[in-house]
């Protein structure tokens, strides 16, 4: 469901909105504030039943905590993290995982130059301990930051030590069980869209 997608996005900029202390708000002012038609917040949101009001708008903090529990976020998901290097330590530091709901229990890697160092307080322990760790602990996300010739094979580990969800930054498109949900990052896919925005920009 492509509403899906722009679920996020809505969430940070009702987010921001409360920060400013606003408690209402229409699906015209929002739609300025995000560029999206009014029109299409409108259907997003009556996707799952409406949550505003003729003449009233929405109210924000409502909606926030509406479109917050339709993501999951509420549920506190326990995080790993294979792959040590520069993205995964960026993963680990970054501030808005827990402010998600998302904690990062675990990091491994192959490196005996890395494991062992701690990352955030973490200590980064040697992937031959990676399904160990999942029967101790309740993991419910991995996040795969590791080269793309060992990814197959550290998603089928992890898929058979229970893991339901995966996060890929790998650049691999990997198949996966229907019980299993994967989101591929492909940082490079943005950067090229910028790049076709600027082409346009420039023939103009």
């Amino acid at each position: 469901m492509v509403v899906i997608k722009r679920l996020p996005r809505y969430y940070r900029y009702l987010g921001e909105l409360m920060k400013q202390g606003v408690n209402r708000i229409s699906s015209a002012a929002l739609s300025e504030k995000m560029g999206v038609t009014a029109s299409q917040i409108r259907q997003d949101f009556n996707c799952f039943g409406g949550f505003g009001q003729q003449g009233y708008g929405y109210n924000v903090p409502n909606l926030y905590a509406e479109i917050g529990e339709i993501l999951g976020l509420n549920h506190g998901y326990s995080l790993i993290i294979i792959g040590a290097g520069n993205m995964g330590h960026a993963l680990v530091n970054y501030a808005n995982l827990e402010k998600r709901g998302f904690k990062v229990i675990g990091i491994f890697d192959n490196d005996a130059k890395k494991i062992g160092t701690t990352i955030k307080g973490i200590v980064v322990s040697d992937i031959s301990k990676l399904e160990d760790f999942c029967k101790q602990n309740t993991v419910d996300i991995a996040a795969l930051s590791l080269p793309r010739s060992e990814v197959r094979d550290i998603a089928k580990r992890l898929i058979s030590a229970g893991i339901k969800g995966l996060w890929n930054f790998s650049y691999t498109e990997i198949a996966v069980p229907d019980d299993v949900a994967i989101e591929n990052v492909h940082l490079s896919d943005s950067l090229m869209t910028l790049s076709y925005k600027i082409t346009k920009i420039n023939e103009n």
